[in-house]
């Protein structure tokens, strides 16, 4: 445990910011789920909404630092080609 009064309020800041960051990841993993559990139930246009929407929170998720940012474009890129190859799947 920390000695000395910097010491335990930079303990203190420390848990605040991983309960912050680990709600922030919370919240970009369901998003993800959304996207995927779409696909499973085999609708194009829920699929393509759920990506829609979780865009945004993988993109806060990584300007607050939660995840790097390179992170969330891959997370973004690889949900994308999977939603547009599902769609253009579904089409044929």
């Amino acid at each position: 445990m920390a000695n000395h009064k910097s010491a335990v309020k930079r303990n203190r800041q420390s848990q605040v910011r991983r309960l912050r960051n680990r709600s922030n990841r919370t919240k970009m993993k369901s998003a993800i789920k959304s996207v995927y559990s779409a696909i499973e139930e085999n609708s194009a246009e829920k699929a393509q909404e759920a990506l829609r929407l979780a865009i945004p929170v993988i993109d806060r998720t990584a300007m607050k630092g939660a995840v790097h940012k390179r992170n969330a474009s891959r997370k973004v890129s690889r949900l994308t080609r999977h939603v547009n190859s599902f769609v253009a799947q579904a089409q044929a």
